[in-house]
């Protein structure tokens, strides 16, 4: 159980996505930082001259009313700048250095590839079966005739076989 998890946890885009999520975290502190600093006074000078910045009131008596653009511009320039920090500073030299010296994996075989292979495999192995089977007729052509007891094969008339090459042909004959 322990062993999947740490196979888990040391794949290469777990790891990547938690740098990613810190990097990107320690980031947005900046980004938040140089929007209330650079971009707030900015839109403030854009904005009217009350205190509640820009944008604009439904209804001019309630200050309740008040919509504020000032916020949703603010969180949009932080939005474009931490998406074009982290793709320029993450994102594209991860993918030129994958492209330039990262391994292209090996294409995996089409469904036909596999079943040829297979195809292949098996006329193989049941080739393989019959040499088998025919050594063992041939190791038992050659066996000793025990009703004569002795270590020569029979003549073709007493049933037993004279010579190797009538052997051959009476295995080749039964396959």
């Amino acid at each position: 159980m322990l062993k999947g998890f740490k196979e888990f946890l040391m794949r290469g885009n777990v790891i990547d996505l938690a740098v990613a999520v810190v990097m990107g975290t320690a980031f947005t502190a900046v980004v938040t930082a140089v929007t209330k600093g650079v971009v707030n006074p900015l839109l403030a000078v854009l904005g009217s001259t009350n205190e509640l910045g820009l944008g604009f009131h439904l209804v001019p008596s309630k200050p309740a009313t008040f919509i504020a653009v000032g916020p949703i511009v603010t969180a949009f320039i932080d939005f474009l700048m931490i998406a074009a920090v982290l793709y320029f500073v993450l994102i594209l030299p991860m993918k030129t250095l994958k492209n330039r010296f990262g391994t292209t994996k090996a294409a995996e075989p089409t469904e036909i590839e596999l079943l040829i292979e297979i195809r292949d495999l098996l006329a193989k192995q049941s080739a393989d079966a019959r040499a088998v089977q025919n050594a063992e007729a041939l190791a038992k052509l050659d066996r000793v005739d025990p009703t004569v007891g002795s270590a020569h094969p029979v003549t073709p008339e007493h049933g037993r076989l004279s010579n190797r090459h009538d052997r051959t042909q009476s295995v080749e004959s039964r396959s």
